[in-house]
């Protein structure tokens, strides 16, 4: 079946009260992915505006139609009972017995949409690590998202981005300014740079793809879909935060790495999972 097509607004709410629900029964839960940044960019005008004239909104119906988790793997049976018992979600029953050490689906019982919840970390190109544990992780950093600099790395590790993906960032770095120190609503570009100076192969996505957010930007610009203080203000960001990274100094395990540059892969092969 098709999920119902809920509002954007109807969809926000949906996520978040379960991210409330959840907090209720000591089940820690915070929304990832496009839906995080569409929290996160809601009441900034500029970034709504770009969001839709770049075509990452439609602009009669959701763009939604599920919403991802990150959630601590020490709380997996807590989260079972959340969402069967409690709220009543269906689960995909093939894919949590493949993959419910790391990952579970659950569909909304009138299938309005359905869940994805992952575990301690994302393992796509590369990995973006939250903790394992409640109270030792990078989860209770913020309410109901992850916070801005994780979100930011969600998306920087994508080794073949695509546009949703870059008018993410866009939409973030015109909201948000980076900071190489931390507050709620700045970009927190030291914990970036940090993560980065670890691992040569995610470093390399990410510079890669932050030159494209700035070709994309300069793309949007020249078209009218962003105005033109918009526009420096993504490249200001975007050249703060290469600085950082640039600046920051590498790990000898980055070092031994990037002698073999990309003569050898540096990414994982990614293949989706068959809902």
């Amino acid at each position: 079946m098709t999920p119902e097509k809920l509002s954007d607004a109807d969809f926000i709410k949906e996520a978040t009260s379960i991210v409330e629900q959840a907090s209720k029964d000591n089940v820690i839960l915070r929304i990832i992915g496009a839906v995080a940044v569409y929290i996160r960019s809601a009441n900034i005008p500029n970034a709504v505006d770009i969001y839709r004239k770049v075509k990452r909104l439609n602009s009669s119906s959701s763009q939604f139609t599920d919403v991802d988790f990150m959630a601590y793997g020490k709380q997996r049976k807590e989260i079972v009972n959340f969402f069967e018992k409690k709220l009543r979600f269906k689960p995909e029953s093939r894919l949590n017995a493949l993959f419910g050490g790391t990952r579970m689906m659950y569909h909304h019982p009138e299938n309005k949409y359905h869940v994805d919840i992952f575990f301690d970390k994302l393992e796509f190109s590369h990995d973006v690590h939250f903790g394992s544990k409640p109270g030792q992780g990078r989860l209770e950093l913020d309410f109901p998202t992850i916070t801005l600099e994780d979100i930011v790395l969600e998306k920087l590790q994508i080794h073949n981005i695509n546009l949703k993906d870059i008018v993410d960032l866009i939409v973030l770095l015109v909201g948000h300014d980076v900071s190489e120190s931390k507050t709620r609503e700045v970009i927190d570009g030291r914990y970036i740079a940090d993560t980065l100076a670890k691992d040569w192969g995610f470093w390399y996505d990410a510079v890669q793809n932050l030159k494209l957010v700035k070709q994309y930007a300069d793309k949007f610009s020249s078209e009218g879909s962003i105005r033109g203080e918009d526009h420096d203000l993504i490249i200001e960001r975007v050249d703060k935060l290469l600085k950082i990274i640039d600046e920051t100094p590498k790990t000898k395990d980055w070092l031994k790495r990037a002698q073999k540059g990309t003569a050898k892969p540096w990414y994982r092969e990614v293949e989706d999972v068959v809902r």
